[in-house]
């Protein structure tokens, strides 16, 4: 069984229905962003981390995604017969993610900075985290709209609240998500047991992110990438 979490799970099942006209024919990471698929600039942060394996999965036109992957280095979790949710994707593909922490990260998202997979594996600490998430503040959370999802206290631990924003990041000890009766469940379930625990840990990414689940968060994920590679 690994220790650190070095196997990588991407959210990509998804409808994308907040994407509109934009996935009515192709899924949300298959949307292009600078020229390239939301998916790739997910890869890019996974291979450039020497993260593996790396396990995708597949729901909403799974063909397009799995033709897209074809020939790289990605496991498909297919969840064609039935939408598992953020849980129970995440359970379903621990056959191919393997025993110990992983770590995940939602596909509809874009970063400029310090690659947020180092960052989550180097500050994992297994014997008091269950989670660590990867937040932003809200003032710095481009394209998110809310006044976000969680409270950080000074030893790093997190609540339920506002001022952060969750940015699609995590690294995560699956240990317990068996237990959960539902099929189809949101990690938010495992959070909130994790909380409650006091295992649940932040960290703030200190470079820039933004969120693509809308058409009107393209452009403003572009402006940002133009402005690092400027």
């Amino acid at each position: 069984m690994r220790q650190r979490p070095d196997a990588l799970m991407l959210f990509a099942a998804g409808f994308g229905t907040r994407m509109g006209e934009l996935t009515r024919s192709r899924p949300k990471p298959l949307v292009q962003v600078a020229g390239r698929p939301l998916i790739e600039h997910a890869l890019d942060l996974a291979r450039a981390a020497d993260v593996g394996p790396i396990v995708a999965n597949v729901h909403y036109l799974p063909d397009q995604i799995i033709t897209h992957l074809a020939g790289q280095d990605v496991l498909i979790s297919d969840e064609r017969d039935r939408i598992l949710e953020t849980g129970g994707g995440l359970r379903k593909a621990l056959g191919l993610l393997g025993s110990g922490p992983v770590m995940t990260l939602n596909t509809d998202a874009v970063w400029s900075g310090p690659n947020v997979i180092t960052q989550l594996r180097e500050q994992w600490q297994g014997a008091r985290m269950s989670a660590l998430l990867a937040l932003v503040p809200v003032e710095r959370a481009l394209g998110h709209t809310g006044k976000g999802d969680f409270a950080l206290a000074p030893d790093g631990r997190i609540s339920r609240g506002t001022g952060y924003v969750y940015t699609g990041a995590q690294a995560l000890n699956p240990d317990g998500i068996e237990t959960i009766p539902e099929v189809v469940f949101s990690l938010n379930l495992l959070w909130d047991r994790m909380i409650s625990e006091g295992r649940a840990y932040g960290t703030v990414y200190p470079g820039s992110w933004c969120d693509v689940g809308r058409p009107d968060c393209i452009p403003l994920a572009e402006a940002m990438l133009g402005a690092a590679d400027g």
